[in-house]
């Protein structure tokens, strides 16, 4: 029986607590947000928001997760311009200004979830919304190449500094194709208010009611999210008729969808 087994044998296993995957997804919301800090900094910051959150409880889930202060790099040059905020250049049309960003969120068992949406900031539509463990670039110039074949090109598209968007390629890409690229201002996530809104009802409506067992469930559960958004959901700004019949009641574009090749043939 193991009542009667030495006590030197046996070996205490300590259970996960109930708040540590939430405390898991706050540590890692801080860490994007101030990739300089160490554990020691980030452990006081939970501490701070009412967190059981000792040096060591936050050492252990660091080295558990692999997290640690990343090399400190080249600062990157920041392409944005207060003018090109929605506040002072706002939509005329359909297919005037899309708007594109990213959400972040996470598996039941913890792993990494990106969704990638596009908006057209006249109609409200979600042109597309993508999920995935991680999304480059290059599956950028993928999702964008799809949507401009089946849809035309929009005048403009507005994003912020994220690294995807500033990228070389997008930028000589979306040139050739005589697309306007707006980058709003640093540290002004409110000049990109359509992809602000539409973040804040995703988070809202989606992620805060649905768990996500695998990537798969999440792609599935994305679609009919999505479908039922632009569909059915009587927007508020949109006099409350869906995105999808006010955007049958606009004018089609005059932009063409253009011909070309996905991301591994562009040069």
């Amino acid at each position: 029986m193991a009542l009667d087994q030495p006590r030197s044998t046996q070996r205490y296993q300590s259970s996960p607590r109930s708040d540590e995957p939430s405390l898991v997804k706050r540590m890692y919301e801080l860490v994007r947000s101030r990739p300089r800090f160490g554990y020691r900094r980030i452990a006081r910051l939970l501490q701070r928001e009412g967190w059981q959150a000792s040096f060591t409880r936050v050492y252990r889930l660091w080295r558990r997760e692999g997290l640690k202060v990343p090399q400190k790099k080249r600062k990157r040059r920041r392409l944005g311009d207060s003018r090109n905020g929605c506040h002072l250049l706002r939509p005329e049309q359909k297919d005037h200004v899309w708007c594109w960003d990213f959400v972040f969120d996470r598996t039941t068992s913890g792993s990494s979830l990106k969704w990638f949406s596009i908006v057209d900031e006249f109609t409200r539509e979600c042109l597309s919304l993508k999920v995935d463990r991680s999304i480059r670039s290059e599956d950028v110039i993928d999702s964008l190449a799809e949507l401009f074949s089946s849809r035309g090109v929009p005048q403009c598209i507005r994003s912020d500094n994220g690294p995807e968007f500033i990228s070389k390629a997008i930028q000589r890409w979306l040139s050739q194709l005589e697309i306007n690229s707006l980058y709003i201002e640093p540290g002004a996530p409110w000049e990109n208010g359509y992809a602000e809104s539409f973040n804040s009802r995703f988070r809202d409506e989606f992620l805060a009611v649905e768990e996500f067992e695998s990537l798969l469930t999440a792609r599935r559960l994305t679609v009919a999210w999505w479908e039922d958004y632009n569909g059915q959901r009587p927007h508020s700004s949109l006099g409350y008729v869906t995105p999808a019949e006010f955007a049958s009641r606009c004018a089609v574009s005059n932009r063409a969808a253009p011909s070309f090749q996905l991301h591994s043939e562009i040069t």
